[in-house]
């Protein structure tokens, strides 16, 4: 007698959704924590004004250089196999980051705590598609790993600024480093594996110029900052471009390419990967730099920046989890422009900052930006698992937040740049407050405008959709008389 088959591993749709969730709010913690103590971590760690740069760029690196990479080989080779990998990778750079004996390390550490981001987030999307059959409870939990973006970012500032002040940056990076160890044997244990039925041949020269080009792209980005017309900074971005254009060359020849460029040619993949991009330059890259701006305008304290901050973000929580009520009335592309909207006009209700006003004075704004945030990232995250073919469900999620990172970099540097367009009229720390709020709202206007570029976008992808649907429809008669035929 022949041996029985294996029985199939059991799919936990709960268990997977909550590990995935979990271990994404724990890469946006990550990222974010660092930013309402951003100069205190940076003294600590004897680094100066590049260096705090570095800190959150190096991570950004990290995460758009492998994102997309991670999200195909998880289709290929197994998306738990990828999951837990970057999982653990994730700890060990936490772990290199909070022993790190100088700078130089621990900036390391942050390039190296992306390229673990990139591995969690990249298979998240395609795990809980193969766990969660489509339809309604799909809508739930796709909505749920959006409520987990907004999570990580209304906590990590909070956490970072309370651990760094309690007990130094060490114990920020120390603490998560114990969570995501604990998270890794937990994935390992309950995650099902899942992969595409044919793997498909290894695209080395795709990896090679999407790396390299997202990577010179973000350090130009990052180096501009301290002025646009230096040589570096000039080299770093024009090569960026110029690989990003080989990458699209190198996709349109090989046989089994890592991004299907045919792709853009769905309006839904169109809305997927360029509402993620315009989240990312309108909205986190604004709400990225927003508690270093209520700190030098308001003087505001790392940990109440950081809470002021939570009303958006904790919003944007509660708005995804129950932006599946829309699902039914609305489509994602539709959510994606309305949440668009939302996001620019509750930008817009942040103008007007300046030294003599209080944190109530942003709250309306906020409260509005973090519904339609809320709705955007439950709306981002079916678009993402949609406009792909189900067994590339992970380089989907790779493409969408490969956009959105590389959104958020460009978006940090406008913001910067713009906020510091104001020159002080006087000696002063009043004269210097009075600047940068004059610089806020610009960047303001420019957050609010982009959003509303991003949401037009939207609006002329839901219209090539629905041409689309009324073509195949008057095509669908036509086709059974040929089959009758």
């Amino acid at each position: 007698m022949s041996p029985a088959p294996p029985h199939p591993a059991p799919v936990r749709p709960g268990a997977t959704l909550l590990v995935t969730a979990l271990t994404t709010a724990l890469v946006t913690v990550a990222y974010t924590a660092p930013t309402a103590s951003l100069a205190a971590t940076a003294e600590a760690a004897h680094l100066g004004a590049s260096g705090r740069t570095w800190i959150l760029t190096g991570t950004l690196v990290g995460i758009s250089a492998l994102l997309l990479t991670a999200g195909s080989a998880a289709d290929d080779h197994g998306r738990k196999r990828v999951f837990t990998v970057g999982v653990a990778v994730f700890a060990a750079a936490e772990a290199l980051a909070a022993l790190a004996p100088g700078g130089t390390v621990y900036l390391a550490a942050r390039v190296l705590l992306g390229a673990g981001s990139a591995a969690i987030l990249a298979p998240a999307l395609g795990l809980i598609s193969h766990a969660v059959p489509p339809g309604p409870a799909r809508i739930r939990a796709l909505g749920g790993w959006g409520a987990a973006v907004g999570l990580g970012i209304a906590v990590g500032p909070v956490y970072g600024a309370l651990v760094e002040q309690w007990a130094g940056w060490r114990a920020v990076n120390g603490g998560l480093a114990v969570v995501s160890a604990a998270l890794a044997a937990v994935a390992s244990a309950v995650l099902t594996e899942s992969r595409a039925d044919r793997p498909r041949a290894l695209d080395p020269y795709g990896v090679l110029t999407l790396a390299a080009g997202t990577s010179c792209l973000i350090a130009g980005l990052a180096q501009g900052r301290s002025g646009w017309g230096r040589p570096v900074v000039l080299v770093l971005l024009a090569l960026g471009v110029l690989l990003l254009v080989l990458f699209a060359v190198v996709e349109a020849r090989v046989r089994e390419p890592m991004l299907d460029l045919a792709l853009f040619r769905s309006p839904g993949f169109i809305a997927a990967t360029g509402g993620a991009m315009f989240t990312g330059l309108s909205l986190v890259g604004f709400m990225s730099y927003l508690p270093a701006l209520l700190q030098g305008v308001l003087g505001l304290s790392g940990l109440a920046a950081g809470g002021v901050l939570a009303i958006w973000s904790g919003l944007s929580v509660v708005a995804a989890l129950q932006a599946r009520r829309l699902a039914a009335r609305l489509s994602a592309t539709t959510q994606v422009a309305l949440g668009l909207l939302a996001c620019g006009a509750g930008e817009a209700g942040l103008y007007g900052l300046g030294p003599d006003s209080t944190w109530v004075r942003l709250a309306p704004g906020l409260v509005v930006a973090g519904i339609g945030s809320g709705v955007l990232n439950a709306a981002l995250a079916r678009l993402a698992v949609s406009s792909v073919p189900p067994h590339r469900a992970a380089m989907g999620s790779g493409a969408n937040n490969t956009s959105r990172y590389l959104g958020s970099a460009l978006g940090v540097a406008v913001t910067v740049a713009v906020a510091a367009s104001s020159r002080p009229t006087g000696p002063g720390h009043e004269a210097a407050a009075r600047a940068l709020a004059a610089g806020t709202d610009r960047a303001v206007l420019v957050a609010a405008g982009l959003c509303l570029a991003g949401a037009l976008l939207a609006v002329a992808a839901r219209a090539a959709e629905a041409r689309a649907g009324a073509e195949a429809e008057a095509e669908a008669p036509a086709r059974e008389r040929v089959a009758a035929g």
